[in-house]
């Protein structure tokens, strides 16, 4: 007998294949369906996330040099105890006196003793010359104020001897004081009035620390930014300040002075370290912010006293934090004086 055929069996297999295929496509048509639906919405959510997430950064990014002269406002816990003088609103030049030494003498006739200086050992040596020339930067911006009521000075410099209590700009105004500098045409007395066109600036470190800082203290003290600067100090530190650190700050130049006075003996030799430890490391870290000037900067401050021109200049806090990887890149935010271009 021969075997019955295969096809029957084919058409009824075919058939069965067929029920079987109609029925569980659908179901994987809609388990697909879902999975696509799952895969799309959690793209959807990962994008979103990401965008949010750029957003933010890039928000974070630039706030901080698109938006620096944004008004801010100190808590009202140091607002309370700041009672400004209204008669200084108005002033517009800021006189700096950059200080280099700390005197701790009390009375006229101690202002040349050397013993009542602190001094740092390369200053020691050749005699009182060195003192005198400290006393006549006093002098002249003290004269150069008195000359210009619209004029405010301002002794610069910090606690930055281990040996002393107290800091370079307090020693200067000190000295002003007790020669009777800020009343020339009165007769001194023990307790002169005060005189208000002239504070000291506590924190400076080195001498782009003197400007800075200086310009930050003037606001704190008038609450407006200086239309004019007018620095007194050595002739041989003339570029640094000229070329370097008004460059560094961006300060327009014809509203800059610079006024030097040298001691009176040939200090060759000081004009050699001028150069070597001022004006080239400042040339190459135009902002003193990394290896040898920071060395420096941290040696001068053994007490470890910060400043508060961030909370009370909030104007600068960008140039104030700006220490780029390529030391010579000039701050490219805005500042207070750019209107003065």
């Amino acid at each position: 007998m021969l075997p019955s055929p295969v096809s029957s069996n084919r058409r009824g297999t075919s058939q069965n294949l067929r029920k079987f295929s109609l029925s569980d496509l659908k179901r994987a048509l809609n388990l697909l369906r879902a999975r696509s639906r799952f895969t799309n919405l959690s793209i959807v959510v990962i994008a979103g996330c990401f965008c949010v997430s750029f957003l933010y950064n890039l928000a974070f990014i630039f706030s901080s040099s698109s938006h620096p002269l944004a008004a801010y406002t100190p808590p009202q816990s140091i607002l309370s105890t700041i009672a400004r003088n209204a008669t200084l609103e108005s002033l517009s030049h800021l006189v700096i006196v950059p200080g280099h030494a700390i005197w701790t003498g009390t009375q006229p006739d101690q202002v040349l003793d050397m013993g009542r200086w602190t001094l740092e050992e390369y200053q020691r040596g050749g005699g009182s010359y060195r003192i005198s020339a400290f006393i006549e930067h006093i002098r002249r911006g003290v004269e150069i104020t008195l000359k210009d009521d619209s004029s405010l000075l301002i002794f610069s410099g910090g606690q930055t001897r281990l040996q002393s209590t107290t800091t370079e700009a307090e020693s200067y105004m000190r000295l002003a004081t007790s020669l009777g500098l800020f009343h020339p045409d009165s007769e001194r007395t023990p307790h002169e009035s005060h005189f208000p066109r002239a504070t000291t600036e506590t924190y400076a470190l080195d001498s782009y620390q003197n400007l800075l800082f200086s310009l930050a203290r003037f606001h704190e003290i008038t609450g407006r930014y200086p239309l004019q600067v007018t620095i007194v100090g050595y002739e041989m530190k003339r570029r640094r300040f000229e070329e370097l650190h008004r460059t560094a700050l961006r300060f327009p130049a014809h509203h800059f002075e610079y006024i030097g006075i040298e001691p009176s003996a040939n200090e060759e030799s000081a004009r050699i370290g001028e150069v070597k430890n001022g004006y080239a490391p400042y040339k190459l870290d135009l902002y003193g912010c990394h290896d040898f000037l920071l060395t420096k900067r941290r040696a001068r401050n053994p007490f470890l006293r910060f400043h508060s021109y961030h909370t009370s200049a909030p104007e600068l806090r960008g140039l104030l934090e700006w220490c780029p990887d390529d030391a010579g890149m000039v701050y490219n935010g805005p500042l207070p004086w750019d209107i003065y271009e």
